[in-house]
């Protein structure tokens, strides 16, 4: 190829960290993935039509876990990072990241509105020379089935004129080990040049890059990931009820089966699933082969299962005060923890607001405690979350620990809760030994 061809300068600017990246959507993500790149020393112009998100950016406040808000600002002082509200912005960009929400309907159907819409502002400003990436999570053929035929739409040839790849978001919020720059990136482009100028922009801030043989096996790969927990995770729900209806301690079988050092892997039971991506990922690989003719079992399985765990949480709620003879109906109930996951303040999908909305339902006042999320609306009514003291142990008729995060003092909750359903195994053995607590 020549070294004239837009394309051949797009990877001359690369090498060069020259290249103008724009990333759209600055979420978990897209914020992470802008505060790398501009690290490497690229212009970096993040948009979102979330005005907060922009200011955020601009004056250099973070509102993500995994970024400082000290990066922020020093990049802002070298110029390397801006936000911005306009798609305008997106004809001068020389490569764009698409990471932007991709949510399931209530018929358990993909949204794509955010990608279409993506997808629709830039191809109004598609030009030569250009690449454009989808990082947001979606079922197999979304780009070339999609994306592609509105870029090709303007003219241009996909691997001569411009380049599109899928490279899927892994990130794992609040994770300090694994980040978006130690995490692997799988890229799959439509074509080999395509896979290598993306593969060629990620390796300048990924550790690791990972080139597929095309886009839909980076999709498929996505899938696949949390497929997988979604899947096995189902499975030791499952157990986990199995083990109930035989007096066994679930907790204590894990423990010893993790043991073997091969053909084991250990996964854990919960209240539910939550976050963006276990819960809806494999509704879009069930979405996409039911299309087909095909049926995925054991995704249907592992779904229903999932769902079914805030309800059985409540059901220990209500066998747990029964034992004191005290009825749901009008009981105090107390949540330790909204977040999906521990340490963080990620709402998304949690689990916990359909045990609170099982719990209303039923009767209960629910009341909830969580350092991460001050406030929030909580079946339909905005709440903030109580302060951990005595008084408000000793009035809450249970407590229910739906998230373990390090900050709560368990202790205390041990020492003034009346009743406690705990579905973290956060006091392990002692769940055997009193009678006070009850264990999934």
């Amino acid at each position: 190829m020549s070294r004239r061809t837009p394309l051949a300068q797009l990877a001359k600017r690369i090498r060069a960290r020259t290249a103008r990246v724009g990333i759209i959507g600055l979420g978990y993500v897209g914020l992470p993935l802008a505060v790398e790149f501009a690290k490497e020393g690229f212009s970096v112009t993040g948009i979102d039509l979330d005005v907060h998100r922009v200011q955020g950016v601009n004056r250099g406040r973070s509102y993500i876990l995994d970024v400082a808000s000290e990066d922020l600002r020093t990049l802002r002082r070298r110029r390397r990072l801006q936000a911005t509200s306009s798609f305008e912005v997106l004809g001068r960009q020389d490569a764009i990241i698409i990471c932007v929400p991709t949510p399931l309907r209530k018929t358990r159907e993909p949204d794509m509105s955010y990608i279409l819409s993506a997808t629709d502002q830039i191809a109004r400003r598609v030009r030569q020379g250009q690449l454009i990436v989808l990082e947001s999570t979606t079922y197999p053929g979304t780009t070339d089935e999609v994306i592609l035929p509105a870029l090709s739409a303007r003219g241009f040839t996909v691997g001569k004129d411009f380049c599109l790849a899928f490279s899927p978001e892994r990130i794992d919020p609040g994770n300090a080990t694994y980040t978006t720059r130690t995490i692997p990136k799988v890229i799959g482009g439509i074509t080999p040049r395509c896979t290598e100028l993306a593969t060629a922009l990620y390796g300048t801030a990924i550790h690791r890059t990972v080139p597929v043989s095309c886009s839909k096996v980076a999709e498929m790969v996505k899938l696949l990931e949390n497929t997988f927990r979604a899947v096995n995770i189902g499975l030791v729900n499952e157990i986990t009820l199995i083990c109930d209806r035989l007096g066994i301690d679930v907790w204590e079988v894990i423990d010893a089966a993790k043991t073997k050092p091969f053909g084991f892997m250990p996964f854990y039971p919960g209240p539910g699933i939550g976050g963006h991506c276990i819960p809806s990922d494999p509704m879009y690989l069930a979405w996409k082969v039911r299309v087909h003719g095909f049926e995925a079992r054991f995704i249907e399985l592992a779904t229903h299962i999932n769902g079914a765990m805030p309800a059985y949480v409540v059901d220990k709620v209500a066998a747990v005060l029964n034992q004191d003879r005290k009825p749901l109906n009008r009981a105090r109930i107390l949540l330790l923890g909204l977040a999906y996951k521990k340490d963080v303040g990620d709402l998304r999908d949690s689990p916990a607001f359909d045990v609170a909305r099982i719990l209303e339902e039923r009767g209960a006042v629910v009341t909830y405690h969580d350092p991460f999320v001050p406030s929030t609306q909580l079946h339909g009514h905005e709440q903030r979350s109580v302060a951990l003291t005595r008084p408000v142990l000793e009035r809450s008729d249970c407590v229910v620990l739906l998230t373990n995060h390090s900050q709560v003092d368990y202790d205390l909750v041990l020492r003034h809760a009346s009743a406690i359903v705990d579905t973290r195994n956060q006091y392990g053995a002692l769940g055997k030994r009193s009678t006070r607590i009850v264990k999934l």
